[in-house]
């Protein structure tokens, strides 16, 4: 028995030793650049063979596994190391991936450093034409994919950043789509580098043949687009595979997106159709794909530069009235809370905002969160448990992803709210400025405890519905008739609650009454935008027609006396 015992001890004894992770050194060709570079680092480890890996990293559960440090100066030549210490999603550490095949890749992210005028250096990664997305970015170094396994107390295994991301070309103009691109003085002036602010306008029938036409203007606000895919001039690609909609659960849906893009410009060229600029504005930023359209501490006077600089701009070029009665504004998500958001900071620039699914427009509501009441951002906390907290649902309610994993996924991405996705730019738009120069954190992006006092900041500045109802007195006269909100009853991150709460506030109001519209599509996810005839894999497709009946009767009943309703109604 005494060598068993023996055996035994032994056992245990190796159990209760440190496990040992895979490392791997990654390194920059000397003909790669010619100076040190700073970034994030990523190491992405995929099982799954249809991509690389580079492109399987997301907040669902069919993500691949990535994990980042921070760069500092790495020279050419010189390599960095990536093991158990790098921040992992969605496992936590290289020590805690499963011996086995995978492919691997990496990945550096570049950052510039930027000498704001306020007095603060901050080291961000500076969006080059894609939307900020660290594996898209023009200049950006990656290794190729390789094949390894894994095993514990393996050697370090060592990846080369040989291959760049190349430039992306200059969009070109056609008939109907239009380009328009500014150096912004606010911004430039805020950032301490030339800072640029663009937007793609969608030009009316005829616009060539009138130039004494002026045309009434609807911005769609929306996320980082590269290209007007909403208008189709051409037939249905005959020879186009299918694919399948995740999201809407249908197959064919490329399909279909290209017949109702060319249902729109069949109605666009139609002879009797109103003539109008439909814009969408083009400002990613060192943060994110765009800036939320408003002035923030973190990302500079993003709100003024678009409204003083950009829109007149663009409306001397593309002839637009340029006056609040013909100014409108819609999107869904992010575009929604946007259009909300500068038609309540900006109230007499435009006379009306459609504003389908937003982001949480009371925090009382951010997402499942109070952040004003509740200590943790990850758990219901009760007596003896703490229950983890939804971030996404599926149609049938099903948890896809938790708030706790999104925030996992952010802080394998970047640090500091470098993410580049969704918690780190709502912080960088609402939060104060901290004495590093980042965004103060809302909550702490590991444990999840809430900064009460950030949380106050965020109810004086952003709150929309807080300010709604701390400032009626002026805004109500402003606003009787403009607001129209439309969301899902089952959003897919939650954000019909929030609208619950303003619509409360809405409807109580009197003085004066808010004279807009509040609706709810039953059962519909993100992001319904207001159309209760048809389900919301095809009204999404519709934004740029769907709310013209509306924008056109608010337009007789407001325009002023002498206004200009005729020109652009050839």
């Amino acid at each position: 028995m005494k060598p068993l015992r023996i055996l035994m001890a032994l056992i245990f004894a190796a159990a209760s030793l440190p496990v040992f992770a895979q490392s791997f050194t990654v390194s920059i060709p000397r003909d790669r650049s010619a100076k040190p570079l700073d970034g994030r680092l990523l190491l992405v480890l995929s099982s799954d063979p249809s991509a690389e890996p580079r492109m399987q990293i997301d907040d669902t559960p069919q993500t691949q596994m990535i994990f980042g440090v921070n760069v500092d100066g790495l020279a050419p030549g010189a390599s960095a190391t990536i093991d158990a210490g790098a921040f992992g999603y969605p496992v936590r550490s290289l020590k805690d991936v499963p011996a086995g095949e995978y492919t691997v890749q990496a990945v550096l992210n570049l950052y510039e450093t930027f000498h704001r005028s306020d007095g603060s250096t901050v080291k961000l990664h500076m969006d080059r034409g894609e939307g900020q997305h660290w594996n898209l970015t023009p200049g950006n170094l990656y290794s190729k994919p390789q094949k390894i396994t894994i095993k514990p107390g393996g050697t370090p295994i060592a990846l080369s950043l040989t291959e760049e991301i190349p430039p992306i070309p200059e969009a070109k103009d056609t008939k109907y789509i239009r380009h328009i691109k500014i150096q912004s003085a606010l911004l430039t002036k805020f950032w301490g580098r030339p800072m640029f602010l663009s937007a793609i306008v969608l030009v009316p029938e005829g616009f060539d043949e009138h130039p004494n036409a002026r045309f009434p203007e609807m911005v769609f606000e929306d996320h980082f687009a590269d290209e007007f895919g909403d208008l189709r001039t051409t037939p249905p690609d005959s020879n186009l595979k299918p694919d399948y909609s995740e999201r809407f659960h249908i197959a064919g849906y490329n399909r279909i997106q290209q017949e109702e893009a060319y249902k729109t410009y069949q109605q666009w060229i139609s002879a009797r159709y109103p003539r109008f600029l439909v814009i969408k504005i083009q400002h990613a930023n060192p943060y994110y794909d765009d800036s939320y359209a408003v002035n923030s501490a973190n990302l500079g006077p993003y709100g003024d530069a678009i409204e003083s600089e950009l829109m007149p701009a663009l409306e001397k070029q593309f002839h637009g009235i340029g006056q609040g009665w013909a100014r409108f504004l819609y999107g869904g998500s992010t575009g929604g809370w946007e259009s909300l958001a500068v038609q309540v900071f900006y109230p007499t620039h435009y006379n009306g905002a459609f504003v389908a699914c937003p982001d949480p427009v009371d925090f009382h509501a951010f997402t499942n969160i109070d952040l004003y009441n509740d200590k943790n951002a990850f758990y219901i906390e009760g007596a003896h448990k703490r229950v983890l907290q939804p971030s996404m649902r599926d149609y049938l309610g099903h948890t896809t992803s938790t708030t706790r994993d999104n925030n996992a996924y952010e802080l394998a991405l970047g640090d500091h709210g470098r993410s580049g996705e969704q918690f780190d730019i709502w912080q960088a738009v609402y939060s104060p400025e901290g004495s590093d120069g980042y965004p103060l954190q809302i909550f702490n992006k590991e444990t999840g405890e809430i900064d009460h006092k950030v949380a106050a900041y965020w109810h004086d500045h952003y709150d929309l519905d807080a300010i709604l109802a701390r400032d009626w007195e002026t805004l109500g006269p402003q606003l009787r008739g403009k607001i129209h909100l439309y969301v899902g009853s089952d959003d897919t991150y939650f954000l019909n609650d929030a609208v619950y709460r303003m619509e409360d506030f809405l409807k109580s109001t009197t003085n004066p009454p808010y004279e807009g519209e509040v609706a709810y599509g039953s059962r519909a996810e993100h992001c319904w935008n207001g159309d209760p005839a048809l389900p919301n894999y095809l009204s999404r497709l519709h934004y740029n027609t769907m709310y013209l009946p509306k924008i056109l009767d608010r337009i007789a009943k407001t325009a002023p006396a002498g206004a200009d309703l005729t020109s652009w109604r050839y």
